[in-house]
């Protein structure tokens, strides 16, 4: 699917996405990432079955007000002990598919949200 936004030139957006990568501002990307209005990074989470505490511990220290965790196709809830950093941090969490995380993420980051999606795209 392609999204059509008026964009701040400056905000990363989500400009597409598909089962296999997302566009931000227009720029190709495949693996797990995680982005926010300022940066796009790779994620070192292996997959959905590999998730673990410690890669929330890069999302903590990004410190957004909510992240949004797309667990690929379809949606699936990690353990809250894989969650733990977050919660601890008293950061916000909504689980969600990845088409559905590129989206409310859209919402979130033109409104002046302090959001992070956090996207695992299904093994090939």
């Amino acid at each position: 699917m392609k999204l059509n936004l008026e964009q701040n030139p400056n905000l990363n957006l989500f400009t597409g996405y598909a089962a296999d990568h997302v566009m931000v501002n227009k720029v190709r990307h495949e693996g797990s990432l995680i982005v926010t209005s300022e940066r796009v990074l790779a994620w070192g989470a292996a997959g959905f079955d590999e998730l673990a505490a410690d890669d929330f511990v890069a999302l903590r220290e990004l410190g957004p007000e909510v992240v949004l965790l797309g667990t690929g196709a379809r949606l699936r809830f990690p353990s809250p002990r894989v969650l733990r950093p977050l919660i601890d941090a008293g950061i916000g969490y909504e689980v969600m598919d990845l088409a559905a995380a590129c989206r409310t993420y859209n919402i979130l980051a033109t409104e002046g949200r302090a959001v992070a999606a956090a996207l695992i795209f299904d093994a090939p």
